[in-house]
């Protein structure tokens, strides 16, 4: 019998990566100004634009 393959990176992935952009963006935030403002902006901006495609793709 063949094992069954782990789903937890299929099912895990992407809620990662929208967590890692935005922690990434919350500490780039406090880190300074200049170029950490614009990452802060990137890095809270992806996942809050990915939520708003999510939200208005249902019906």
């Amino acid at each position: 019998m063949k094992p069954r393959q782990s789903n937890f990176w299929k099912v895990f992935a992407t809620p990662t990566v929208i967590a890692l952009l935005s922690a990434a963006g919350l500490f780039s935030a406090l880190l300074g100004d200049g170029i950490w403002d614009a990452l802060s902006w990137l890095g809270l901006g992806i996942p809050a634009a990915l939520a708003l495609r999510g939200l208005l793709q249902r019906h």
